[in-house]
């Protein structure tokens, strides 16, 4: 069954499509996959798709999902993103539970991005 997928997709609402491509490609160079007019979708090196679609809602809750990227270089893209004008919520920090570092921020629609390594 391996070859049955070629891949995977997750979509979320997005309220500006433009503020959307600004963060994920404009400032983490996320590549644009496919621009579907309603819906942009991202690519994920190492694997996966980020689709954001004007036309599904944006879901606050006190939750939200976590988008997580993975990087080597955890504190740079901590610089980046305050280069780029956005804020983290957080320090880069070790998390012993897990045995990663990383760090949290909002994304434009409010979702949550995790920017991680794995520590083993």
């Amino acid at each position: 069954m391996s070859d049955v997928w070629q891949g995977s997709v997750v979509f979320f609402g997005a309220a500006d499509l433009e503020e959307v491509h600004g963060f994920y490609h404009g400032c983490l160079e996320l590549p644009l996959y496919k621009d579907q007019g309603l819906c942009r979708i991202y690519e994920v090196p190492g694997g996966g798709l980020l689709g954001f679609c004007s036309h599904l809602a944006v879901h606050h809750a006190e939750k939200s999902p976590i988008i997580t990227l993975l990087t080597d270089d955890v504190d740079g893209m901590y610089e980046r993103l305050q280069e780029h004008g956005y804020t983290p919520e957080t320090k880069p920090k070790h998390y012993t539970k897990f045995n990663i570092y990383h760090f949290f921020l909002k994304d434009p629609n409010g979702y949550t991005v995790e920017i991680q390594t794995f520590l083993d």
